[in-house]
């Protein structure tokens, strides 16, 4: 039976349980349960198991050190999918604390499967948002990597905190305005359309571009940025036409 095959407080009870298991096996550093949890099929359960591993990581200082040491072990894994929990709990930690789990995703960049590396761009997303200035340091090192997937993720990656500060990471895209390799572009320009529709980022974004060199580039961005006005249009402060009215008026 699935997660959500569960009424509400079977979920809680089990949510409640699936803690108390963790916080026990870390005690002893048997981590029957614990390990089940990060493999099981289903990605509800997973997710309760990692985010518990955060909640006990910034609560209970005591286990920090054992908690890191569980997630290594579990790296280890051949299991794709405990392989991605891993990831997704280093997220959990690197929200506040990113130097002591930074390995991880070093390692995780390269996984041989695409779920880890998925983990990996949605916990820089998380982690981006609200603990930026070292995810944004530790991504900076790889935007020129000779691996065009790598490049990627980065950029991929990094969105989530440019949806409300722009500015923090239109200096990195900047730097991507050259990469020969389609599909990083098509990632850059999309980027660049998401980070654009929230109030005042049209702004921030524009005065930006303005100062890019690659002007082709620029303008498949501008292309976006009127685009995506409409399909989040339900969301977007401007309206489409309000949109490309700002650009014509602020774009030479």
């Amino acid at each position: 039976m699935g997660f959500y095959d569960l009424n509400k407080q079977e979920r809680l009870n089990l949510v409640a349980e699936i803690n108390k298991n963790i916080l026990a096996e870390l005690v002893t550093s048997d981590y029957k349960e614990t390990i089940r949890y990060f493999a099981d099929e289903d990605t509800y359960v997973r997710k309760s198991a990692y985010l518990s591993i955060g909640k006990i990581y910034h609560t209970k200082e005591a286990f920090r050190v054992e908690i890191i040491s569980c997630l290594e072990r579990f790296f280890a894994e051949t299991d794709f999918k405990i392989r991605q929990t891993v990831i997704n709990a280093a997220g959990e930690i690197g929200k506040i604390e990113f130097e002591s789990i930074r390995h991880f995703f070093d390692k995780g960049l390269f996984d041989e499967h695409h779920s880890p590396r998925n983990a990996v761009i949605g916990s820089i997303k998380k982690m981006g948002e609200v603990n930026p200035v070292p995810v944004l340091k530790w991504a900076k090192l790889y935007l020129h990597h000779e691996d065009k997937e790598i490049r990627r993720e980065i950029c991929h990656g990094i969105e989530l905190r440019g949806r409300k500060y722009p500015q923090d990471i239109l200096p990195l895209l900047k730097e991507l305005q050259y990469d020969q390799t389609a599909r990083v572009r098509n990632t850059l320009v999309h980027v660049i359309g998401q980070i654009s529709y929230k109030k005042g980022c049209i702004q921030t974004v524009v005065s930006h571009l303005k100062l890019w060199e690659n002007k082709q580039l620029v303008e498949q961005a501008l292309e976006e940025i009127i685009d995506v006005h409409d399909r989040y249009k339900d969301f977007a402060v401007l309206t489409q036409e309000q949109a490309q009215r700002y650009l014509e008026d602020h774009i030479s």
